[in-house]
């Protein structure tokens, strides 16, 4: 079985690929498209490979998934991919076989991809025409019309075999080590992420949340004391404390001071 990964995660892609090799050693992932764009113009090449399933991820950094099936017509059957919680998604199955919540749990994909196969024969391109489906375009005005960003409030976790369901209320800041994400709640736990931290900075509630420099995002409650050295240099005391220093860079300096004052 051939499919194509659409994830702008690269650490989630290479996950869910691990994933798919565990359910089945002989597929083969043809592609890894991490853009609306680079989707797009990946199925518009005049000769392509086959093509079983696609993964499509619904909220890619330069617009959503859906975007892809417009412009392209896609008919390859899909399962969505999404981190946002359950009542954002239940629209979205019109056009999908199924749709998996991030971090994608292997029981959860495992099922997918069993419901995928029973009803592989009724999604050929012969009998479906997914250029044309009922209320898409319609879902896609709703979405960019809509007032309000659907901001995460809870991130679940998967550490081993345990999985930590952490209210985005409970978390004190998120920072990037050696090159890994991690969410800190406030009792001190340091869980690895899949996220990076732009797309974890688009997720989160800007009100609560502020991406002091290129390693950090706090939150509001968890700032302990702020230490200002000059006009363009702030140091920030947090809770939980962690072992380095925590500096607002200097181009932010005067957006953080608007932000404390809101």
């Amino acid at each position: 079985m051939n499919v194509v990964l659409i994830e702008d995660e690269r650490l989630t892609a290479q996950r869910l690929e691990s994933l798919l090799h565990k359910y089945d050693p002989t597929i083969a992932v043809v592609a890894t498209l991490p853009s609306v764009e680079k989707a797009v113009a990946w199925f518009g090449q005049p000769v392509l490979p086959a093509v079983d399933l696609v993964f499509m991820d619904i909220h890619l950094q330069d617009g959503l998934g859906f975007r892809i099936i417009q412009q392209t017509g896609l008919t390859t059957p899909i399962i969505f991919t999404t981190a946002y919680d359950e009542y954002m998604v239940q629209a979205f199955k019109v056009n999908s076989i199924d749709y998996l919540l991030k971090p994608i749990n292997y029981a959860e994909l495992t099922a997918a991809i069993d419901k995928f196969r029973a009803l592989r024969l009724q999604f050929s391109a012969a009998n479906v025409d997914r250029s044309d489906v009922p209320g898409l375009d319609a879902l896609l005005r709703l979405l960019d019309t809509a007032k309000e960003t659907p901001y995460k409030d809870r991130f679940m976790v998967t550490v081993g075999p345990k999985i930590y369901s952490v209210e985005t209320a409970d978390i004190a800041y998120f920072l990037l080590e050696e090159r890994a994400t991690f969410l800190v709640p406030h009792e001190g736990l340091h869980l690895p992420m899949d996220y990076s931290l732009d797309r974890l900075y688009q997720m989160l509630n800007p009100d609560r949340f502020f991406r002091v420099n290129r390693q950090w995002i706090v939150a509001r409650p968890a700032i302990r004391s702020i230490d200002t050295y000059s006009a363009t240099k702030i140091r920030l005391e947090l809770l939980p404390k962690h072992r380095h220093e925590v500096f607002v860079s200097t181009e932010r300096v005067q957006e953080f001071k608007v932000w404390l004052g809101k």
